[in-house]
């Protein structure tokens, strides 16, 4: 018996140009210039500055659209696969197919700053240090175990067994605690420690011994965990102290470094700039919005270029050698006439999506008060200009706008919403900043906990979990009450 089945499938697929277009679009304004410096020098029929006559457009229409003489000499523009000549050649084609596509997929670059590593720092310093041809490995082995933060994290039972199998040295952990004081005395103070403790009392150590200085050596290694529980009253009575003696060590303990590799490291990375590609300002009480100009730059199609692909329509004798080269010419100018709408068509939705955001959040932007952030999500916007979801999130997530108030992130003003006692819908960024706010005016000595404000925010009208609390305190970096407690 023959069955017959039918069977409807909806499907979207994404050309080449598309893809490039939302690629476009997702761009800061510092890698949308290095995308068109780079498309200027792939494609010559494509020309930065002002164009010379405006009548170049007009002609090359005329030009583009008529045929030649006979039908077949007649060069069919249809089999013409610009894809051939947008793509990047590092971009393997299957990246180009709809259904490997990703939101998510973006094209990173990695900078690398010159000078030496941390490690290698290190060593330029043990040349000053005389050591034995052993000690003196031991020292190198010591010193590329040393992380990123400047600790040395392994025991030393271990690294007394990978000397013996990786490095062929048999030594004893005596002779490793003794070249390891020695790799502890390198800059930054606190460097090849293994343990916060024991970093915090190097970098003491190593100053000027002061009561105040000799009291915090004295309480780091005796009670060094009653002093990260901020037990002060236990610490009072245990070493007799004034509660003002206690302040005083304390207060040099803070002035320590916890991660003495982080401040080296933190001199070899490059910096990263942040170039707004929206401004807004308030000009006589109303908003005004400017894109960055950098990212409306002017272009043109090639003279030199329209003008061979029109003596290639003159000429008589047409042969294969020129019907080869007027199809790479029409390619050219195919591919900078596209380039040059979609960068029209990248710098309206960048206009259109922020100005909708913008008048969104029109009472936060007049007056630059997060409590007047209101709750807004992607589709918000998406619905308001007509738009995919996905798009207002590229614009989003990549771009920084410049207000009274300092640069941001433009996702930064996207929030969930919470209902309010009145029924009214809040954004949980304006709940954020009353709470950090409550603890901010908070008795330092008596640091309120999460019970506490929840039960504060609830009489201000937002009735929230302490569970909430909890979460909305961890976004915002902000530690337990226990950990807030200063004398």
């Amino acid at each position: 018996m023959l069955k017959q089945h039918l069977q409807f499938k909806l499907s979207q697929k994404l050309s080449p140009q598309q893809i490039q277009l939302m690629k476009l679009i997702q761009l800061p304004t510092q890698a949308f210039e290095q995308r068109l410096k780079q498309e200027l020098e792939e494609n010559p029929a494509l020309e930065g500055g002002k164009e010379e006559s405006d009548s170049i457009d007009d002609e090359f229409g005329d030009l583009y659209d008529d045929d030649t003489e006979t039908g077949s000499e007649e060069i069919n523009t249809e089999d013409i696969n610009i894809d051939d000549y947008l793509s990047d050649d590092e971009i393997p084609d299957y990246r180009t197919k709809a259904n490997n596509y990703s939101t998510d997929d973006e094209e990173k670059n990695v900078p690398y700053a010159a000078g030496i590593s941390f490690n290698q720092y290190l060593l330029n310093q043990l040349n000053t240090v005389y050591l034995s041809d052993d000690e003196w490995a031991i020292a190198e082995f010591l010193v590329g175990s040393v992380d990123e933060s400047g600790y040395i994290r392994r025991p030393l039972s271990d690294i007394l067994d990978d000397l013996a199998f990786t490095q062929n040295i048999y030594t004893d952990e005596q002779t490793i605690q003794k070249v390891l004081k020695i790799v502890q005395s390198l800059d930054p103070p606190g460097v090849a420690s293994r343990s916060l403790e024991e970093c915090l009392i190097i970098q003491l150590k190593q100053k000027e011994l002061t009561p105040s200085i000799e009291l915090a050596i004295t309480i780091l290694e005796k009670s060094f965990e009653q002093f990260t529980k901020k037990h002060y009253k236990k610490l009072i009575q245990k070493f007799g102290i004034t509660e003002e003696e206690l302040k005083g060590a304390i207060s040099e303990i803070e002035r320590l470094n916890p991660k003495p590799g982080g401040s080296y490291s933190g001199n070899n990375r490059m910096v990263e700039h942040v170039v707004p590609d929206f401004s807004i300002r308030i000009v006589d009480g109303e908003l005004e919005l400017t894109l960055n100009g950098r990212n409306a730059p002017e272009l043109h199609v090639s003279r030199e270029y329209s003008n061979m692909l029109k003596g290639y329509k003159d000429a008589k004798d047409k042969s294969k050698s020129q019907k080869d080269t007027v199809q790479f010419i029409k390619q050219k100018l195919d591919a900078a006439k596209w380039f040059i709408d979609a960068i029209r068509q990248r710098q309206q939705t960048l206009y259109i999506t922020m100005n909708a955001i913008m008048h969104y959040q029109k009472e936060y932007f007049m007056t630059g008060d997060e409590r007047n952030l209101r709750p807004m999500i992607l589709k918000d916007i998406a619905d308001e200009i007509h738009m995919d979801v996905s798009t207002v999130s590229r614009v989003a997530n990549s771009k920084y706008v410049d207000t009274p108030y300092g640069t941001k992130l433009i996702k930064e003003y996207f929030s969930e919403s919470m209902k309010n006692e009145q029924g009214e819908d809040v954004s949980t960024r304006e709940i954020k900043k009353i709470l950090e706010t409550v603890i901010q005016k908070e008795e330092k000595k008596k640091p309120l906990t999460d019970d506490k404000l929840a039960a504060i925010l609830k009489e201000k009208g937002y009735p929230i979990a302490r569970r909430t609390v909890a979460k909305y305190r961890e976004q915002l970096g902000i530690p337990v009450a226990r950990l807030r407690k200063q004398i």
